[in-house]
């Protein structure tokens, strides 16, 4: 199987993390919220397939380049 790493774009806090290992999901779905410069932006899944990895928690404050999840597909 292939996968995909899915990368923070902006620095930012995460205020809801909406999957976990074992979650399948389609293109497009929100994996996780990333609230930068008071806006909430949606971290996307680019593939479907399935969750393996998820890096982050509620709260957590992340920077450009760390990685949000691994998706198998």
């Amino acid at each position: 199987m292939a996968q995909e790493n899915i990368e923070v774009p902006i620095t930012g806090k995460i205020t809801s993390v909406n999957v976990k290992p074992g979650t399948k999901v389609a293109e497009g779905d929100v994996l996780c919220l990333l609230e930068a410069m008071k806006m909430e932006n949606p971290i996307l899944a680019p593939v479907a397939g399935t969750v393996t990895k998820i890096e982050l928690s509620v709260g957590q404050v992340v920077e450009v380049g760390d990685l949000v999840a691994v998706i198998e597909y």
